[in-house]
């Protein structure tokens, strides 16, 4: 998870409980897009969070509540995860479920924050964990950033140390961190985004 800050903050978080982690190599290489177009970011990394399995019954541990502050003061998201058997990796999931938390904040949840979202992946199904991002993304009450960005078969563009090799993929994550800056700079001057301001269309039968 990325955090967007000070003229524009995002809040990047990822990566899983694999070491090297390509989702986090991945994030890494975003954010530097996102910083060149000027955010101040703060990546997560899910690792070292260390969170609880999501339970709010006995007590909320400080890391969730870090984790909850910081999402809250972001002005925009860059989310990652590994591709787990046609999902998110539970690291991943479980970070998302102590968003929860934000339920009662004031506005709640992701409320007017542009998430952008990429996956990495060891085949090629890597968009059906962005499509399980979306959905969490709306269920949340934020804003889905249309570009999105799946790395397949990661064995090709990561080395064994998990580093990035590929410059072309290199290009497109930090086309998409600019574009989440982009989304951040507009909801913030006009309290929403081209994207979001598109008006349904569609085929009404009476």
């Amino acid at each position: 998870m990325t955090r967007w800050r000070a003229s524009r903050s995002s809040s990047e978080w990822g990566g899983s409980l694999r070491t090297p982690s390509t989702s986090l190599t991945a994030l890494s290489v975003a954010v530097e897009g996102a910083a060149e177009a000027g955010a101040d970011t703060q990546v997560i990394d899910l690792r070292r969070l260390d969170l609880p399995f999501y339970t709010s019954e006995h007590g909320i541990p400080p890391s969730a509540r870090r984790l909850a502050d910081t999402v809250q003061a972001a002005d925009a998201l860059l989310w990652s995860s590994p591709t787990y058997h046609g999902s998110v990796s539970g690291a991943f999931k479980n970070a998302v479920d102590w968003l929860a938390l934000l339920a009662d904040r004031d506005p709640p949840y992701l409320s007017n924050k542009p998430v952008g979202m990429l996956t990495t992946a060891g085949g090629v199904q890597g968009l059906q964990a962005i499509n399980a991002m979306e959905f969490i993304v709306r269920s949340l009450r934020g804003w889905a950033v249309p570009l999105v960005f799946a790395v397949p078969r990661s064995s090709r563009v990561f080395d064994g140390e998990g580093r990035l090799t590929d410059q072309a993929v290199a290009d497109q994550l930090r086309g998409l961190g600019a574009e989440v800056t982009r989304a951040a700079l507009q909801f913030r001057a006009e309290g929403t985004c081209d994207y979001a301001q598109e008006r349904p269309s569609g085929a009404f039968l009476d």
